[in-house]
């Protein structure tokens, strides 16, 4: 058997699944990104077409990092974090974002605790930074939790659902 082994194998319990992306994995992640919750909470435009998405998954680079969530084999999460390069070799960007329906569940915080795995323990990140809307409080409450620190505030940061809307910068350092 070809298949790639889960990072996260599901418990007893459930199904859920974090594995890393693969290249047919593009309309699930497409889907994901045309939710209205999804969409709110990212600088995604509507109508995300699986095409789009395909050529940016085959177009990842070597340094970059893709997961996806399954639950019995639906994609209803997606994360990830994008290296940079020369004397930033050490910082990641990172996002990601789950399905509307499964938000309180602890999936979020799985994919971000295997995330910070693969930065900290495989990649030697010192440094993941990330943006988040000043009015996404549970996302910000789970970037604390995780060591994330509010950095400063992005004024009028991005255009959302006819508004500009804040957005704080956050970090953190590996401890």
């Amino acid at each position: 058997m070809n298949a790639e082994p889960s990072l996260h194998p599901p418990s007893p319990a459930d199904d859920v699944v974090i594995r890393a992306t693969r290249p047919n994995d593009y309309e699930g992640i497409a889907a994901l990104g045309n939710m209205p919750g999804y969409r709110w909470g990212t600088l995604r435009l509507p109508h995300q077409t699986p095409e789009a998405t395909r050529k940016w998954i085959e177009n990842m680079g070597p340094g970059n990092v893709s997961l996806v969530v399954e639950k019995s084999g639906r994609i209803i999460g997606s994360g990830g974090f994008e290296r940079h390069q020369g004397r930033r070799s050490h910082v990641a960007y990172l996002g990601m974002g789950l399905h509307d329906d499964f938000h309180g569940q602890g999936i979020g915080t799985r994919l971000l605790r295997e995330l910070i795995m693969v930065a900290d323990d495989w990649m030697n990140l010192r440094r993941i930074e990330l943006t988040v809307y000043v009015d996404n409080t549970p996302a910000i409450a789970l970037y604390k939790r995780h060591g994330f620190e509010i950095e400063g505030t992005h004024k009028e940061f991005a255009f959302r659902s006819g508004a500009f809307v804040d957005a704080y910068a956050m970090a953190r350092i590996k401890p």
